[in-house]
């Protein structure tokens, strides 16, 4: 694995997965605690159309992505605050409109480049710099969001009624980790794709939640996880010559499927 260092690119591409490891930790853990996996699910595929508008109108595919997903995520904040017993059907229907509108920009987008599959599937091996502060920018912005409101946001996430009833600002909880979510969704698309992205989300946490007693060593061992499924999925498929992606995903899985023996 040292002798990959050498390579600009792959420690671009290391960072971007230690990186998208602390996103996945903290952004993650959230998802699976507030049980928001479909809401996480239907930005991650709803920005489909985000990636197809930026081709058509020929923007930054990343800048495009992240307006569409911001607006989808607000639009997904209300519905789960205002209508939570249709969120499902509704995210769903949201769901298949953004792709839907990706889909038709893209056919409608003369010579579209060839990396679109990047957003499809990942492509950590030509993360740019750009990428890599943008994933930063939003690590900073959560660690002052749980700096700020340590203890209303522990009540929020496993209580929120309760959190209401002391005057913690649910609502504005509520929508700003939707927010933070989404912002972390599309930065995860340039891991391992908007089709793979609830894996790296949802399977580390999920792992670390069966051996955690709270909520912030819940964020450290999903961070420890996701960084050595990241590490070691990027060595093998450099090693095998193979989508990293599609690899980190197969190395969670496997870990998943491995604590649920040892938990047992």
């Amino acid at each position: 694995m040292i002798n990959l260092l050498q390579y600009e690119f792959m420690q671009n591409a290391f960072l971007a997965a230690f990186l998208a490891s602390i996103l996945c930790g903290m952004m993650g853990s959230l998802v699976v605690v507030r049980k928001h996996v479909i809401v996480a699910g239907g930005i991650a595929h709803g920005a489909y159309g985000g990636v197809g508008l930026a081709f058509f109108l020929g923007i930054s595919p990343i800048f495009g992505t992240m307006v569409f997903s911001l607006v989808l995520s607000l639009l997904i904040a209300w519905i789960t605050w205002q209508k939570p017993e249709r969120a499902d059907s509704i995210i769903g229907v949201l769901w298949a409109v953004g792709m839907a509108i990706g889909v038709i920009c893209i056919d409608l987008t003369p010579g579209y480049g060839a990396d679109l599959m990047s957003y499809l599937f990942g492509s950590i091996l030509t993360v740019s710099k750009g990428d890599l502060f943008a994933m930063l920018g939003v690590i900073l912005l959560s660690f002052a969001l749980g700096f700020l409101y340590h203890k209303e946001l522990l009540a929020f996430a496993y209580d929120p009624d309760f959190a209401k009833t002391r005057g913690v600002p649910v609502a504005f909880l509520h929508y700003v980790v939707i927010i933070l979510i989404s912002m972390t969704v599309v930065l995860l698309i340039r891991v391992v794709g908007l089709i793979l992205v609830i894996a790296l989300l949802t399977i580390p946490p999920s792992i670390a939640e069966r051996w955690s007693h709270s909520l912030y060593s819940m964020m450290g061992r999903a961070f420890l996880l996701s960084l050595f499924f990241s590490f070691v999925g990027l060595w093998l498929s450099a090693l095998l010559n193979v989508t990293a992606g599609a690899t980190i995903i197969l190395v969670s899985a496997i870990g998943y499927a491995l604590s649920l023996l040892l938990k047992k």
